[in-house]
């Protein structure tokens, strides 16, 4: 089944969305941070990332952006998630190179749904 790095730094946000992704069939690699998401992106070349946009540190547009300049990288589809869906923001997503995003919270009942959309076979 597909691998799936989710970045996510809260830590109950994170256990659901790993929980649900799991039981949907996926493999899920999760990180705390954009940094450490980077290292983890290009080690093990996930089939989908699942990127929190408010983290620690690097926001996750900025990590979108370093990860879709890396030719490792590049083609791996991201996909935002974020409690900021409001005017502009969608905008603001896409130009950092995501393909989409899932505005939080997240329904757990469509979720494997919405991110096999966005694997590429």
């Amino acid at each position: 089944m597909a691998k799936v790095l989710l970045v996510e730094d809260n830590h109950m946000n994170s256990r659901l969305t790993e929980f649900v992704l799991e039981r949907d069939g996926f493999t899920v690699v999760t990180s705390p941070n954009a940094e450490e998401a980077i290292e983890t992106a290009r080690r093990d070349k996930p089939d989908l990332i699942l990127m929190d946009i408010q983290l620690p540190g690097m926001d996750g547009l900025k990590a979108t952006r370093i990860l879709k300049q890396d030719e490792r990288t590049t083609d791996v589809p991201i996909v935002a998630i974020t409690a900021h869906a409001m005017r502009g923001d969608e905008e603001r997503i896409m130009a950092a190179g995501c393909e989409g995003y899932i505005s939080k919270p997240v329904n757990t009942w469509q979720l494997a749904e919405t991110v096999k959309k966005y694997i590429r076979s």
